[in-house]
């Protein structure tokens, strides 16, 4: 039983040996290789080895019906499909591994591959990969060139983000890579060229596999990317790990191994068109649209009257607490959120996106007003709710709720201890799951309508633990409306600073809870993901946070 089945769809692969032997010197796991000769046997033959098995094919069955075939012979955690001439890095199965959740589609790193020089035999002269010479650029030499094999990736043509346009043709998107939800190890990634990609097995027959209607080859990287974001999945890239791609387009007896009908391709885009501009693949979830709102701006779509979702803050205050945590939250929600998408509401003046002070006592039916008029003045089409105290990854806001009717709560935060009242390490951070209102996103339509009764309630009854801070997570009578909460995770952790002044109760002790539901998987840690250690240095910490 193996960890992980790499697939290889080969149909006259004249690199497949290298491919192969590339895989094994470079897999540390549990990995087999998984080979479907489609068509024709491998030449130059592949050598036995026990990770390796190979199905032939006499006759042709195609590339998505091969990726398919391999995959229903796995009986592994994990499946990959890659092309059958690529490279990978040391270790990059298990790296893979280390990092891919249930709903997940992985993309390695791409680079392209330096694959093989031509080396002319009378004078020694080299030329880079291409069709065979029919002559030597520096002696006369018309007929005696040799292939030397490099198979090491191009260092310089890297590729981490990519697209695809309104006729959903894939697209290299470099100039993605100066956003900041570009940033980390792991990003959210639109679509991807289709030459390799990894999940878990079950995954993939989860989104169908490959819909061998769209015929043989094409629009694999469109399909994949749909169905994986479409289903209510996510796809990414990861940089810690990559595979190098070698890119056939020069022609002769350097272009495609075999021969492809202009008729062919386009059956797959029309296919693809049907499938996700006219909304026909019964699994999703999201619609198409969602989909480039999420990524929106998208270059050919925006340009074509296209007008995303637009998001916004409402950021609400007590202005109450220690300066130099409140100004280190104003000034980490300042390197992702422009100033047009802020709206702060405070009980003092502050200089913070458009700001409105708001006469009142601390309090919770002020905070709940205060809310209220940010919600009022708010434009966005989608609002996250924003807390004073709590350090904001950039992450966080890359979340576009999938339903209007929803509350939205991001569980990925720690609680870090600043506060002279709690019996814990000064620094040390603790997290489980829970849903607060610091992390709640939503439609401004549905928390508009929330917090206008919220307000009317409470100054009519007074508030009760009953009716519960956020919203979605009581029903009634005591909560406030029927809309469902759900929870989504972040790339990054927020992180929820605990001090002297906050309005709720700090608890670093499992003892301090009531139920055990309240705790799920509860850790104390020294150092919180993605921002450094914290224990016994909180000061230097908020100096040193701006890393994103």
């Amino acid at each position: 039983m193996y960890d992980l089945s790499m697939l290889i769809p080969a149909r006259n692969e004249m690199f497949l040996k290298q491919t192969v032997q590339n895989i094994l010197e470079n897999i540390e796991g549990n990995t087999e290789i998984i080979v479907i000769a489609d068509g024709t046997w491998p030449d130059p033959a592949l050598e036995q080895h026990q990770r390796v098995t190979v199905v032939h094919h006499p006759i042709s069955i195609g590339q998505r019906a091969a990726t398919n075939e391999a995959a229903r012979i796995s009986k592994a955690k994990y499946i990959a499909k890659c092309d059958a001439h690529c490279a990978f890095d040391k270790g990059f199965d298990v790296k893979l591994m280390q990092d891919c959740e249930k709903d997940w589609t992985v993309i390695p790193r791409m680079y392209n591959l330096h694959a093989f020089d031509w080396k002319c035999n009378k004078c020694g002269n080299t030329t880079y990969q291409g069709p065979t010479p029919t002559s030597c650029a520096k002696c006369d030499n018309k007929t005696d060139f040799e292939r030397v094999m490099i198979w090491q990736p191009r260092w310089n043509r890297q590729s981490d983000f990519m697209r695809f346009d309104r006729d959903l043709h894939f697209q290299y998107w470099g100039d993605f890579k100066r956003r900041p939800e570009a940033e980390g190890d792991i990003c959210d990634l639109m679509c991807f060229l289709g030459a390799c990609f990894f999940m878990h097995r079950e995954r993939y027959w989860e989104i169908d596999g490959l819909d061998e209607s769209h015929g043989s080859w094409g629009q694999m990287g469109v399909e994949i990317s749909c169905k994986s974001w479409l289903s209510g999945g996510r796809m990414v890239v990861n940089k810690k790990t990559w595979f190098a791609h070698m890119f056939r387009t020069q022609g002769g007896d350097f272009g495609f191994p075999y021969h492809l009908s202009g008729k062919d391709v386009q059956v797959a885009r029309n296919h693809s068109r049907e499938l996700w501009q006219e909304g026909r693949w019964p699994k999703a979830k999201h619609t198409l649209t969602w989909l480039i709102n999420k990524f929106g701006p998208v270059p050919t779509w925006e340009s074509e009257g296209k007008t995303p979702l637009t998001k916004g803050i409402v950021f609400y205050t007590d202005s109450r607490g220690d300066e130099t945590v409140l100004s280190a939250v104003r000034k980490q929600l300042k390197k992702t959120i422009k100033d047009e998408q802020i709206i702060s509401v405070s009980l003092k003046p502050l200089d913070f996106g458009t700001n409105i002070v708001f006469p009142g006592e601390r309090g919770y039916l002020t905070m709940f007003k205060q809310i209220l008029a940010g919600l009022e003045k708010s434009t966005a089409d989608i609002v996250f709710l924003c807390e004073h105290d709590v350090l904001y990854h950039p992450s966080h806001f890359n979340f576009v709720p999938p339903k209007e009717d929803v509350y939205y709560y991001n569980e990925h935060t720690y609680k870090l201890n600043a506060s002279s009242k709690v019996d814990a390490s000064n620094g040390q951070a603790v997290f489980y799951h829970t849903k607060q209102t610091s992390g709640l996103c939503a439609y401004r339509k549905l928390l508009l309508q929330h917090y206008q009764e919220r307000v009317r309630r409470v100054e009519k009854e007074g508030f009760t633990r009953k009716m519960g801070f956020e919203p979605g997570t009581h029903s009634p009578p005591n909560g406030i409306d029927n809309f469902k909460a759900e929870a989504y995770w972040s790339t990054s952790p927020n992180v929820d600073v605990r001090h002297d002044f906050n309005l709720t109760e700090s608890r670093f002790s499992p003892d301090q809870f009531r139920s055990k539901r309240s705790i799920i998987g509860w850790k104390l840690v020294d150092e919180i993901p993605d921002w450094g250690k914290t224990k016994d240095r909180f000061n230097d910490f908020l100096k040193d946070h701006s890393l994103f």
